[in-house]
C-alpha cells in the first residue's frame, strides 16, 4: 500500500505560481512512477506530468513549459512547480503513483494510488 497526501492547492491570479506537494509513505520503494493529473466536473482525469523511478520526467502538451514536476527520494515527495498559470488550469489536481508496469503511463487507469486531490483556482 501507497498513502498520499497532497499539498499547496490555492487561489492565484493569472499568470501567477503554485507549488504543489505529495506526500508518500507506504510501499514507496515499489513505486515506478509518481505523476500529477487533473480533473475537472465531468470530465475524465487528465495526465498533467509524471516521473519515474529514475528521474525521467514528462508533461502534457498543454503543461509543458510552465509546470515542472521534482521529487525528494529522501523525504519521498514529490512536487509540481505551477508556473504562469491561466484560468483554464483550474481544477482539482491529483497525485498519483503506479508500482507496476510500464513504468510509466499518460492514462489514469495505469495508476494504484491517488490522493484525495487539491483544488487550483487561477482568476482571471
Amino acid at each position: 500500500q501507497v498513502q498520499l497526501v497532497e499539498s499547496g492547492g490555492g487561489l492565484v491570479q493569472t499568470g501567477g505560481s503554485l507549488r504543489l506537494s505529495c506526500s508518500a509513505s507506504g510501499r514507496t520503494s515499489s513505486t515506478y512512477a509518481m505523476g500529477w493529473f487533473r480533473q475537472a466536473p465531468g470530465k475524465e482525469r487528465e495526465f498533467v506530468s509524471v516521473i519515474t523511478r529514475s528521474g525521467n520526467t514528462y508533461y502534457a502538451d498543454s503543461t509543458k513549459g510552465r509546470f515542472t514536476i521534482s521529487r525528494d527520494n529522501a523525504k519521498n515527495t514529490v512536487y509540481l512547480q505551477m508556473n504562469s498559470l491561466k484560468p483554464k488550469d483550474t481544477t482539482v489536481y491529483y497525485c498519483t503513483a503506479k508500482i507496476s508496469p510500464p513504468l510509466r503511463s499518460n492514462y489514469a487507469t495505469s495508476y494504484e494510488y491517488w490522493g484525495q486531490g487539491t483544488q487550483v483556482t487561477v482568476s482571471s
